[in-house]
């Protein structure tokens, strides 16, 4: 042995210490927030279905997250004959992370227990803890669960693909939905020339024979510039027939079994949501069915949208449950100067500050889900839910990156490493802010109903009365509110920060509501009282750290 080697002997140059153990956890035993926010909303019946997908989404799904993200989707225009396809292939990860989640009923949970209140609740949760492994496939997913109030307006339609889309079962092959028991719904509402202003769009619909109007078969021609999950059965779209702007059911194959003219002519190569494709497509006479009024297209396809408001609320809070659960993992396992990084004063102000933050979130989240899931059968409920939706939708969704970028910074360089999932994490962060209208249609769909409709105003505000007298800085909040909205002088320039102030306030009566006063006055305090800096981690020092985070993500969960 030569004396290099003897000297290389005497040391071991790669013992790993100091790192944290592989993360495998159940994401809903773990979750008291979530928890006691299914119990309160009314869906705590779904108990049984929602203990069933913790462990799966905590673990077998994030591994097949990490597959479907590293292998992304790929466009197969033609066959090897040459005969255009338009079809787009997906790693068996992806199938298998659909096929998980329609058969725990993150799409159709909600339709297949119509009827018994709380239903929208239980689903809500399950697309939350859906959301804390893989955001690409809650696309299709969202899409599919969302259609169906759109495909109601249309009976034949709806007696049709109903069954599909309410089913548990996924099956992704190429052929036309009638042949399958399961199905996924898709949307084209986006052109290139209009955007959020869907009524430039320019594409037309021409009737096929001599009928007319709902139910109507129609050729559409025309383009899609953002047409997400384009491997979807079917898809709901905008295009101008004779009575104007109408929506139209348009599926992957004609009645025949034919191929439908709808031309993918690229995926869109995003920042994030790698696991899901989204396309541009030309349609050269797409066989379409026509679906509710002639010209009310816009109405008509926005029941759909409310509802993928809904989800971009609850994918973002999902998003942040992960981030806050990798960075609790890590720094609970992570020495530095001597003790854990979760000891450590600073970084418990961080975490616990965190935590705060997505406890607001949830309770938010889980209150706009009982308004929809009360909807159909009480007026006021209807009525808080169009507003209160487009304020969680802004708020929470905004909250996201910043969220996972402080939660990244608790696990150092590494949480900018691909090994771990926070950069995936964070280049989906932002995304739900900007899906289904930006933060400025959000803002501008609040002052509208707050003043062309006075039922949601008075039942936004009886929700915010009904937590009066909880903490002397909430009542203040309110009372400014109120004037901010009485004042109609520069008000659209001023939306943002009103509706910011009405995100936090309803975030603060649930809390009240709640019943933990530790809870809702760290919140009140930090939030609304100034007790806050600009940036995580600057909770006062009496706050209930050590309590947030355990209802956060308790110790030995993992």
């Amino acid at each position: 042995m030569t004396e290099r080697n003897a000297i290389a002997a005497g040391f071991l140059t790669h013992e790993v210490t100091n790192q944290p153990p592989p993360l495998e956890y159940d994401a809903w035993t773990t979750d008291t927030v979530l928890r006691e926010v299914v119990a309160r909303e009314g869906g705590g019946w779904a108990e049984a279905d929602l203990a069933k997908y913790g462990p799966v989404v905590g673990g077998e799904m994030q591994q097949l997250a990490f597959l479907a993200n590293e292998n992304k989707p790929r466009f197969r225009p033609f066959d090897r004959y040459g005969h255009r396809r338009d079809e787009v292939e997906f790693h068996p990860a992806y199938h298998r992370l659909m096929e998980l989640g329609m058969a725990h009923g993150v799409s159709g949970f909600a339709w297949r227990n119509e009827g018994t209140p709380g239903a929208h609740v239980a689903r809500m949760a399950l697309f939350y803890l859906h959301n804390q492994a893989d955001n690409g496939t809650s696309c299709p997913l969202t899409m599919t669960y969302a259609s169906v109030p759109a495909l109601r307006h249309q009976p034949e339609v709806a007696l049709e693909w109903l069954p599909r889309v309410s089913s548990a079962a996924y099956d992704s092959r190429f052929i036309p939905a009638a042949r399958k028991s399961g199905a996924t719904i898709g949307m084209g509402m986006t052109e290139k020339q209009g955007g959020s202003d869907v009524r430039t769009n320019t594409t037309q619909a021409h009737r096929l024979g001599e009928g007319r109007g709902p139910g109507q078969p129609y050729a559409l021609v025309g383009h899609k510039w953002f047409f997400s999950a384009p491997m979807s059965d079917a898809f709901l779209v905008l295009a101008h027939a004779e009575g104007g702007l109408s929506c139209f059911l348009m599926p992957r194959f004609t009645p025949d079994g034919a191929l439908n003219a709808i031309r993918v002519q690229r995926l869109k190569d995003k920042l994030g949501d790698w696991s899901n494709a989204s396309s541009e497509v030309e349609l050269h006479g797409a066989y379409s069915v026509m679906v509710g009024a002639e010209g009310r297209g816009v109405p008509t396809i926005l029941e759909m949208v409310a509802l993928t408001r809904q989800d971009c609320m609850i994918g973002s809070s999902g998003q942040m449950r992960q981030a806050l659960v990798q960075a609790l993992h890590h720094t609970r396992h992570r020495v530095a100067f001597g003790k854990r990084l979760i000891d450590q004063p600073l970084m418990r102000n961080v975490l616990a500050d965190l935590a705060l933050e997505l406890e607001a979130h949830v309770a938010l989240t889980g209150r706009v889900s009982r308004a929809v899931d009360a909807t159909p059968r009480d007026e006021k409920e209807a009525a808080f839910c169009r507003i209160a939706t487009a304020v969680g939708k802004y708020w929470v969704c905004k909250r996201t990156p910043p969220f996972v970028n402080e939660a990244q910074e608790c696990l150092g360089g590494a949480g900018y490493v691909e090994e771990t999932n926070l950069p995936r994490l964070y280049r989906q962060a932002p995304l739900n802010s900007i899906w289904e209208g930006s933060g400025n249609i959000q803002c501008l769909d609040v002052l509208r109903a707050a003043s062309r409709e006075p039922a949601s105003r008075e039942a936004l505000f009886a929700e915010l009365l009904a937590a009066q007298g909880g903490h002397a800085a909430y009542d203040e909040a309110t009372a400014r509110l109120g004037k901010a909205l009485a004042n109609t002088d520069s008000l659209e320039a001023r939306s943002r920060s009103i509706v910011e102030g009405l995100a936090l306030a309803l975030q603060a009566s649930l809390l009240i509501r709640a019943g933990n006063t530790a809870v809702s006055d760290a919140f009140c305090e930090s939030r609304l009282g100034g007790a806050h800096g600009q940036t995580f981690g600057t909770l006062p020092a009496h706050a209930p750290m050590q309590m947030l985070i355990e209802r956060a993500f308790p110790e030995g969960a993992a």
